[in-house]
């Protein structure tokens, strides 16, 4: 498995805390930046991961700002992504479970390091159900073709 990751300044402190845990798990990655906490523009972080998902560079993303919220809006943007913002461990499994996600996005300043830890190891070995699933999953898609 290989992933990308990235995050904007406010959510900086937190990628430095998941690259520790996927160095730990031996999960090949990508850091795509942002490398400070000088504020920049979390649309130029959420847009590379998710292109390289999308391309099949790699098998996942991760994402890190602030809440989330605007790395999730920002990488569902790209045909063939689905970013799941999660601060628990439960909707952690549901999302990969239940709706195939290939990104997470988090947010620093909603979790602290510990349960981020827990919720990027559920996260990353839970896999997809298929069955009643995958429909919906197809019929979610296939919105992006209207």
């Amino acid at each position: 498995m290989k992933l990308a990751i990235g995050s904007d300044h406010a959510g900086y402190r937190l990628k430095v805390e998941i690259v520790k845990v996927l160095e730990e798990m031996n999960i090949e990655f990508e850091d795509v930046g942002c490398h400070c906490t000088d504020s920049v523009d979390y649309p130029d972080y959420a847009l590379p991961v998710a292109e390289k998902v999308a391309a099949g560079e790699v098998d996942k993303g991760i994402l890190i700002c602030g809440t989330g919220i605007g790395m999730s809006i920002s990488a569902n943007k790209i045909k063939g992504i689905r970013c799941a913002l999660v601060h628990d461990v439960f909707t952690a499994k549901a999302t990969r479970a239940h709706n195939d996600s290939n990104i997470l996005a988090m947010g620093e300043r909603i979790i602290g390091p510990g349960l981020a830890a827990e919720i990027v190891k559920a996260w990353l070995e839970t896999d997809f159900e298929g069955g009643r699933h995958e429909k919906r999953v197809d019929k979610m898609m296939a919105i992006e073709e209207k």
